[in-house]
């Protein structure tokens, strides 16, 4: 019975993306481990980008200063 958490910061992911990454999430599990899509569990957890770093700097900081946009 397989639980996987997918965390990813709050910029505007949409239910039709989610739901891309709960479909493939499960699908690579039962190709590669041959498990039970029945019985897999794929939750999101969305974090706001003032919660989430890298590198030691909030991801805002890290991205401007790698020159990155969104």
């Amino acid at each position: 019975m397989p639980y996987v958490n997918i965390r990813i910061t709050r910029e505007g992911a949409t239910p039709a993306q989610k739901a891309e990454l709960i479909r493939g999430t499960t699908d690579l599990l039962v190709r590669v481990l041959g498990k039970d899509p029945r019985t897999t569990f794929v939750v999101i957890d969305e974090v706001e980008l003032e919660d989430w770093g890298v590198g030691g700097v909030p991801v805002a900081e890290y991205r401007a200063s790698a020159g990155e946009r969104g």
